[in-house]
């Protein structure tokens, strides 16, 4: 194996993790401040988060007779469930590509891994995916929604199929539900083996690491046994309950991603060698000619994004950036435009 890689990014126009790139705003930010500089850092946290839960419940409108659980960011949560299924010969099954962590922690927990492909257009292949299942009859699935790093949305039937036909657990990880417009939260009471998987990094709280995981009690409670004490602590707490107080600052910035979302990938669309998917997150996946030159010209100029040429069969000559503030986004574009191989 191979430590998750983190390149430095200092002195970059940072497109590379999918963070938000708005700050909170002076007046909330202050208020942030004043909130950390009263909190008893010398106690230990809510062993519960309870207040934080209730907040989370009002604004992602949990349903009420769903349980949750937090986690020190979403790996935190893949792991619990990763390590409550283990068991010998159990298997992780998830769509490729996709999330690396999926793989990378089914590896280190014990669990037998097994991908399988999409197809050429990134969707889910069900036959295969329904083969794979009756194959090796999987103890866990995950599935991204939308995935990363394609960008895309699974069809919505073919997810109900696959939960349906699936002999343990599957988790949908909605970590840029921001963004897509579509959601599995309501659809947890129709699917009992069904969890619903979300992070608050894509809403500007990066920093905070704060992940949950939302399905019926009955599982939620056997998961917690495997969470560690004190996971979540006491600044992360309080400040991602005030933040998501505002959640009309949370919207805008949402909103102006997805705005710009739409301009870069317009914008990618007309450079010519340059191949752009259509995203739903925060991110545009493309692919272009010498894919690994263009990514060192763009670095020369300043700007880092995510080089995913040679990570998977299907990604070859694929690049995926960020969709960052609309300075940061020009300056990405003019830089890609003059990085690109000329044509001969």
């Amino acid at each position: 194996m191979a430590a998750y890689h983190v390149p430095d990014s200092r002195g970059y126009v940072k497109l590379d993790a999918m963070e938000n790139p708005y700050s909170l705003p002076p007046e909330l930010a202050a208020e942030v401040g004043r909130l950390v500089a009263a909190t008893a850092l010398n106690r230990y946290p809510d062993p519960s988060a309870s207040a934080l839960k209730a907040r989370l419940r009002a604004v992602m409108s949990i349903p009420g007779e769903m349980d949750l659980i937090l986690g020190n960011g979403s790996d935190e949560i893949i792991q619990l469930v990763a390590l409550a299924v283990r068991r010998p010969g159990a298997v992780l099954l998830a769509p490729e590509p996709s999330f690396v962590m999926f793989r990378m922690i089914a590896t280190f927990v014990g669990l037998r891994y097994v991908g399988v492909a999409l197809t050429q257009d990134f969707e889910l292949n069900l036959p295969a995916m329904e083969a794979a299942i009756r194959e090796h009859c999987p103890a866990l699935i995950f599935l991204a929604f939308p995935n990363n790093p394609t960008g895309n949305l699974f069809d919505v039937a073919a997810v109900e199929r696959i939960i349906e036909l699936a002999p343990g657990l599957v988790v949908v990880d909605e970590a840029y539900h921001a963004f897509a417009g579509e959601s599995f939260l309501p659809r947890l009471e129709r699917y009992p083996n069904l969890l619903v998987m979300r992070t608050l990094s894509k809403l500007g709280m990066a920093g905070l690491r704060l992940g949950l995981l939302v399905g019926p009690a009955q599982w939620l409670v056997e998961l917690d046994k495997l969470r560690l004490p004190y996971n979540v602590n006491v600044v992360t707490q309080r400040v991602a309950e005030l933040v998501l107080g505002h959640m009309d600052v949370v919207d805008a910035q949402a909103a102006a991603i997805r705005g710009e979302r739409a301009r870069v990938y317009e914008r990618l669309c007309a450079l010519p060698g340059v191949a752009a998917f259509p995203s739903r997150a925060n991110f545009i996946l493309f692919r272009v000619a010498q894919a690994d030159a263009v990514f060192e010209a763009l670095k020369s100029r300043g700007v880092l994004i995510k080089n995913l040429n040679g990570s998977h069969a299907m990604l070859a000559g694929c690049l995926r950036a960020t969709v960052g503030a609309p300075r940061e986004n020009d300056r990405f574009l003019e830089a890609l435009q003059v990085s690109l191989p000329r044509a001969s």
